[in-house]
């Protein structure tokens, strides 16, 4: 069997980059520990990452941006799809349901102002 590492790394930058991305919304908030998501992202556990930053985005009130790219990432590794991924369906659920209520707070009542009008 033949091991790509160039092409397992390409696999990789997508959905690390999407993870990447989503930290920064972590950043400079207080009595945030990203410690782990950092390790983990470092050593390319992204699955590991992902459920960190799904658990410590659970609790705070982050914006629809935030999720997306989490929402992407997930995507990305196929842990919506694939049985292979079972230990991350939990964080999965969670992130599509968070991607749905952060779009929803984002959308204008009818009638109301548009975001750009506040």
């Amino acid at each position: 069997m033949t091991f790509d590492r160039a092409a397992l790394q390409t696999s990789w930058n997508q959905p690390h980059g999407h993870l990447d991305a989503a930290r920064v919304h972590l950043t400079g908030l207080p009595n945030i520990d990203r410690s782990a998501t950092l390790q983990f992202l470092e050593h390319d556990e992204l699955e590991l990452a992902f459920d960190c930053m799904v658990d410590l985005g659970d609790d705070l009130d982050l914006s629809l941006t935030f999720w997306q790219h989490l929402d992407r990432a997930a995507c990305e590794m196929r842990l919506y799809s694939e049985a292979r991924h079972k230990p991350h369906l939990t964080a999965a659920d969670l992130c599509r349901r968070q991607v749905a209520a952060a779009s929803e707070k984002e959308q204008p009542a009818p009638g109301g102002p548009t975001r750009s009008e506040h």
